[in-house]
């Protein structure tokens, strides 16, 4: 009986250290994602996502963090976006300020834990105005901004997470059809499903973690995360829409991953 405790505690440590590891073993993954409302010029062109960062806990999410925006930086794309959940406690506010201002021009929408409005009774809210006073950042929040890229005008609207959870937001309502291309940003991938049908070419959204502790069996994976959820990562298609739901960067509640590594992509636009 006793061999059976220690092989059992065993296999517990085992699994402990395993999504300990896993919550550092950061993947890199360049998609290819083909748009109808791309034009021709913007063909090739590349877009950093992340997503999900939780700064400030403790845990190897700082580590894959660093590891994906030192790649982001040598990489060089042309657009960067942030899609909210940046910090879980304030003393993480440091770090994330020093990780923004390494990717001038990167456009940051926030998420519900920014907010402290989440399950983690930890959870420390952060102001807007820490964010604005980083150099080279744009934070968005129910707004919308033009940048040029390759010379063609790129529309980037930002979703704020407390509307959203409220069903007050509209990003539908800013979206420009005389723009060469939308991008739309929100932390929740179910924005996708509240916008009118070809309003935006594409959209980024995170949250999920990719369901952050999952259980593996034949054909699928049980989510523990997030046991409901739909669009957890990767690519999907909203009619000539695509939505990329990043798997994130960082935890919360426990700082482990099981089958869930951290992810920063890139995209890269594919004119059809």
């Amino acid at each position: 009986m006793i061999w059976i405790v220690v092989a059992l505690g065993a296999i517990a440590l085992g699994a402990l250290a395993w999504g300990w590891f896993e919550a550092g073993w950061l993947r890199k993954r360049v998609l290819e994602v083909e748009l109808a409302g791309a034009p021709k010029e913007l063909d090739g062109v590349r877009i950093a996502h992340l997503s999900d960062l939780h700064l400030g806990v403790v845990g190897r999410g700082r580590r894959a963090a660093e590891e994906a925006v030192s790649w982001v930086v040598e990489r060089r794309p042309e657009l960067v976006v942030v899609t909210g959940d940046l910090v879980s406690r304030r003393n993480g506010l440091p770090l994330l300020g020093q990780l923004l201002a390494r990717m001038p021009g990167c456009i940051v929408v926030l998420g519900n834990h920014d907010f402290a409005d989440s399950r983690d009774p930890f959870s420390e809210r952060i102001d807007g105005d820490e964010l604005d006073r980083i150099e080279g950042v744009t934070l968005l929040f129910d707004e919308a901004i033009d940048v040029e890229v390759r010379g063609r005008r790129v529309q980037v609207v930002g979703v704020d997470p407390r509307t959203y959870t409220r069903y007050e937001a509209r990003p539908g309502e800013r979206a420009d059809p005389t723009a060469d291309f939308r991008i739309l940003l929100c932390h929740f991938p179910g924005v996708a499903r509240r916008v009118p049908e070809g309003s935006f070419d594409l959209i980024l959204a995170g949250h999920f973690h990719a369901g952050q502790i999952v259980v593996p069996f034949p054909g699928g994976g049980l989510r523990l995360a997030h046991l409901g959820a739909g669009d957890v990562q990767g690519l999907y298609r909203y009619g000539p829409t695509a939505l990329h739901v990043s798997p994130g960067i960082g935890t919360t509640f426990v700082p482990f991953r099981f089958f869930a590594r951290p992810e920063v992509t890139e995209l890269i636009v594919r004119s059809a």
